[in-house]
């Protein structure tokens, strides 16, 4: 089943006073009644799902088991308007940092099934999609992902997602964003860097790749941070609690 923008738009509309509030009617579901942060967060899960949402025109990524850093970056950077959509950029205008990242903490506990891989690509794209993902490309400049985003792609703590799980297009669609400027996150900005070195083959080569990749059995993100990154990339610092 497919939704236009239009229709997430509104649904993002009519759902974003279950972030502002916390609803106080009687709980149909007992699992859901003991959560009141469920509740809460309902016009995340509406859009979202378990495992992300294919749209006739885009697709609406999983949240569910990202690293809290990461996700509370991303509702930073559509706050700040480094990253635009205009269902996010609305939902989160007025929310407080520490908010949103309750929010993001409440996604990074959850565990959800990842969908199916894709079919692989052909031998000339796997092999070039391979190579970038765990060499990279030294003569480029290009880093392998799989040095920051971990050996098996599932992410790091606490701050880098995971690749996994995720179909070709949205990949393609990211990483033309960060080339042509319409996706940022905080200075400094690695990943506007190393787009910028990618040519539209590779970028192909890799979305394409990472999207036929079995799922591992342990999807939780590396719990060790990166000791020595390819390069520094910035983000929002946790608020104190």
């Amino acid at each position: 089943m497919t939704v236009s923008v239009t229709r997430l738009f509104m649904i993002g509309v009519v759902l974003v006073s279950t972030l502002t509030v916390a609803t106080q009617v009687a709980a149909h579901d007992d699992s859901q009644s003991a959560d009141p942060m469920a509740q809460r967060v309902e016009a995340c899960t509406a859009c979202h799902g378990a495992e992300g949402v294919e749209l006739e025109d885009g697709y609406v990524p999983r949240i569910h088991g990202k690293p809290a850093g990461y996700l509370y970056n991303q509702l930073v950077n559509y706050q700040a308007y480094r990253r635009r959509n205009r269902s996010m950029n609305h939902m989160v205008a007025h929310l407080s940092h520490e908010y949103l990242y309750e929010i993001a903490d409440y996604f990074a506990a959850q565990r959800a099934p990842y969908p199916a891989p894709a079919a692989p690509p052909g031998p000339e794209l796997a092999e070039r999609g391979e190579q970038l993902v765990h060499q990279g490309d030294e003569q480029a400049g290009v880093p392998a992902c799989a040095a920051c985003h971990g050996d098996h792609l599932t992410g790091v703590q606490p701050n880098t997602p995971g690749l996994i799980g995720l179909p070709r297009q949205y990949i393609m669609a990211q990483l033309g964003a960060w080339q042509v400027g319409t996706r940022h996150a905080a200075a400094p900005d690695c990943m506007a860097k190393i787009t910028q070195r990618l040519d539209g083959r590779d970028v192909e080569a890799v979305a394409a790749w990472l999207a036929a990749q079995p799922i591992p059995d342990d999807t939780r993100p590396v719990a060790n941070a990166i000791v020595d990154p390819p390069l520094a990339c910035g983000s929002v610092s946790a608020p104190e609690s």
